[in-house]
């Protein structure tokens, strides 16, 4: 097999190893303070130590977990009071890529967020919510690229990031899709209006996961546990 078709599959099988890795941990099999063992995990998952290495990367990138040198990668789950404030950032954040965006951005970009939110309209019918938040991924970077500043831009991916297991699991709440659907319209509405306050209202309101719908959440995740 050519090395980079080898690279490729150990990256995708990573990725799924990763997404597994978050299911354990919100579902209680691990819990916070444990050790991920990588000659373990590698058995469990038949796989070479290799993708379990990058699974585990992703993992303390995200901040689910945190490594400690010379004694391994350990399980780090945010408190409640901590969750909430970086979804508060997280939000604050989008709300300034918006009202920028909502002056800058180009026509070919709104065209991109209608052909994201057709794909993410057929997420829904489907109840594909995998295929969902990726289309999901590429509706927020697109804004945050049309905000015109790059640190901006990077600041936000980097919390994004940070948050993508929670704003993933989300998705399984009933009804959550089709709501965070007509949010995505909303906010394609704002940006064609140039409506800088309507977008950053728009995208803070879609982000934000106070109130009854951060008591949803962390239902969710007791359930879960």
């Amino acid at each position: 097999m050519q090395p980079g078709l080898r690279f490729g599959m150990d990256t995708r099988r990573a990725d799924q190893i990763a997404t597994a890795l978050e299911e354990l941990i919100f579902t209680g099999r691990f819990d916070d303070g444990d050790r991920l063992d990588e000659i373990r995990l590698a058995r469990e998952f038949d796989v070479s130590r290799t993708p379990i290495r990058e699974a585990l990367q992703r993992l303390v990138a995200s901040e689910l977990a945190v490594q400690i040198p010379r004694r391994g990668v350990f399980v780090r789950q945010p408190g409640p009071v901590e969750l909430i404030e970086m979804f508060e950032t997280m939000a604050e954040i989008e709300a300034v890529c918006g009202r920028l965006a909502a002056l800058r951005i180009s026509e070919t970009a709104l065209d991109d967020l209608d052909a994201i939110n057709r794909h993410c309209q057929d997420c829904v019918a489907k109840d594909d919510r995998d295929g969902y938040y990726r289309e999901n991924e590429k509706f927020h970077r697109t804004i945050y690229q049309q905000s015109g500043n790059g640190f901006l831009a990077r600041e936000a991916q980097r919390l994004q990031h940070r948050l993508k297991p929670y704003r993933r699991i989300q998705l399984r709440l009933r009804g959550r899709m089709a709501q965070s659907m007509a949010e995505h319209e909303s906010v394609v509405a704002a940006l064609r209006a140039a409506d800088a306050e309507g977008t950053a209202n728009a995208l803070r309101e879609h982000v934000a996961v106070q109130g009854e719908k951060f008591r949803h959440l962390m239902a969710h995740l007791k359930t879960l546990a």
